[in-house]
């Protein structure tokens, strides 16, 4: 999952075209979802991300896009596919890759604090910049609104926020707005803030880097002149998405299937996102490439997620307009094993009728659908906002319904939270977020294990029927709901 975010220059090859069946690429789906979701196990899952954590490991840590770590998942993930009889492409887009260069900041006092610039954030030159502090208090919306900056003056200035509750681009834009000359995001934890970005390169206006909960907090008690230096550059490179379909099930009702590949350059990226790929990867190993399905499947694995939801977006962007309206519904995946995890299902309805509204037609239905396959195993799951920070964005902003769980990321699980789901509240769902930290030995196996299934189940729901009362709009009915 991104922290927020990339220009994309082109792609080609997005679709898969269904070709001839092989040999041992058939398996029957079951009738009832609930028993193909039990063949989705956690230790198959488990293996993947094994395999996943390896790939990282021999490529400097990481997955990111745009790496040699990026393409052995890739060709992992395809060759698994193509071995079960999928017709595979693996269609290339470019991307803007962002290197950080020289990163420094030094404190009132002359001393070094620790500092990361944004992706995408703009260079200050390599002499940096020299500016008084100012800090807009944490609150409900920290630098989130306009009005956080009522009555102080902040032209020219260094500003200080707080990491949380909207997009690092949306602080940005807002200091940039009132004369801010660079901005400063502090954590919220007891951690470096890495892997955060401003989103597209034309919309990053002023310097930003990020720094721990602790520097933030010395920062603030000290005013005076900081010196921050973040001698930035951006350039073009590539990455590929993975697309497979499967070969029956009505092609004009597709049940598109997602999870980003991709990690952060930070780290091996397991929770975030290898136990999303793990998850759909072994319910389309297991689903095979020639089920017996009413609609056709097509399972999708994300490149450059981490850096603005990038391959999804190139993706939506070049379907035809009869593509797009193939699509029945989307369903995103994306951290699924957090160590403090959270049991959430994408709120289709706003139910909670707090923060962002709801989906498009038909993702109420599908919220309900993962609700009650978690209720039934005990599970009572909470609403998580279509906050834009995966890769339901593009397929939403379309009209296409989307739906999936999630385990949860950097928000802070709630004593009511904590007391249905155990783990700590007041804590972050995943502490490890965009770390080296996220790594196999902390994933929880207990929510893997419940949302793999829950994966499993909502794909074969839908796979063999769209229709009842969790179903999501066809035909006519398509037509006209994503015209309103």
């Amino acid at each position: 999952m991104r922290l927020f975010g990339v220009v994309v220059v082109g792609m080609a090859g997005a679709l898969v075209v269904s070709g001839c069946s092989s040999s041992g690429s058939e398996a029957a789906v079951p009738a009832d979802p609930v028993a193909f979701a039990e063949t989705v196990t956690v230790d198959a899952v488990t293996g993947h991300l094994e395999q996943l954590e390896k790939i990282a490991g021999n490529n400097d840590g990481n997955r990111s896009a745009g790496t040699p770590g990026y393409d052995a998942s890739v060709d992992y993930v395809a060759n698994l596919l193509e071995d079960k009889g999928f017709d595979v492409s693996t269609p290339e887009f470019d991307f803007s890759s962002f290197d950080p260069g020289t990163e420094s900041l030094k404190a009132t006092d002359g001393s070094d604090v620790p500092v990361r610039a944004l992706t995408y954030s703009p260079s200050t030159g390599p002499t940096g910049i020299t500016a008084r502090l100012v800090v807009i208090p944490a609150d409900e919306t920290p630098g989130c609104e306009a009005t956080d900056y009522d009555g102080r003056d902040v032209n020219g200035a260094i500003v200080l926020v707080t990491r949380g509750v909207c997009p690092f681009g949306d602080k940005q834009k807002i200091a940039a707005d009132r004369g801010a000359a660079a901005l400063l995001v502090a954590n919220n934890e007891d951690a470096m803030l890495g892997g955060a970005t401003l989103g597209e390169p034309e919309d990053a206006r002023i310097p930003t880097g990020g720094v721990s909960k602790a520097s933030g907090e010395a920062l603030a008690v000290a005013p005076g002149d900081l010196t921050l230096i973040l001698d930035t550059s951006t350039e073009t490179t590539k990455s590929r998405n993975v697309i497979a379909q499967t070969k029956t099930g009505a092609t004009d009702n597709v049940v598109v299937v997602g999870a980003h590949l991709d990690s952060v350059p930070e780290g091996p990226g397991i929770n975030d996102n290898g136990s999303g790929t793990a998850a759909v990867l072994e319910t389309a190993l297991q689903m095979g490439s020639s089920p017996s399905i009413e609609n056709a499947v097509r399972f999708a694995f994300w490149g450059a997620e981490e850096v603005g939801l990038v391959g999804s977006t190139r993706y939506v962007e070049g379907l035809s307009d009869q593509e797009r309206a193939d699509i029945a519904l989307y369903l995103n995946f994306d951290m699924l094993g957090s160590p403090n995890a959270g049991y959430l299902a994408y709120d289709g309805d706003n139910s909670d009728a707090v923060g962002e509204g709801p989906g498009p037609e038909g993702s109420a239905g599908i919220e309900r659908t993962f609700v009650d396959f978690l209720a039934d195993r005990g599970i009572a799951a909470d609403g998580t906002d279509f906050d834009g920070r995966s890769d339901y964005g593009p397929f939403i902003e379309i009209g296409i319904p989307a739906g999936g769980v999630f385990s949860g990321a950097d928000e802070r699980k709630t004593p009511a939270q904590a007391e249905k789901w155990g783990g700590e509240a007041d804590e972050t769902f995943d502490p490890n977020y965009h770390s080296a930290q996220d790594n196999l030995a902390n994933i929880d196996r207990e929510a893997l294990a419940a949302n793999a299934s829950a994966v499993a189940f909502g794909v074969a729901t839908y796979a063999q029927d769209l229709s009842g009362p969790n179903g999501v709009p066809v035909g006519d009915a398509r037509t006209q709901a994503r015209t309103e």
